[in-house]
């Protein structure tokens, strides 16, 4: 059996791809996927997309959003 560190090292070597799935599959086997809050995130991200679309709700720049973040916290 390998030891943490050997391990360690030898994920470190692969190709970023396959550290990626190497890393994906260890986080879900800490925290497997729920199917049921996978459908309600897919239901909310359609129902969203929709009012974008429809123009019910409006886009917000991710520069904007940043800016109200950090004014919030820097008072």
């Amino acid at each position: 059996m390998h030891g943490m560190k050997e391990i360690i090292r030898e994920a470190e070597s692969l190709p970023i791809e396959e550290r990626a799935l190497v890393i994906d599959s260890l986080l879900r086997s800490l925290n497997p996927p729920d199917q049921a809050i996978d459908t309600a995130w897919i239901s909310v991200a359609k129902r969203r997309l929709a009012e974008l679309r429809s123009g019910k709700a409006a886009a917000v720049s991710g520069s904007d959003v940043f800016s109200k973040v950090r004014e919030r916290f820097e008072k």
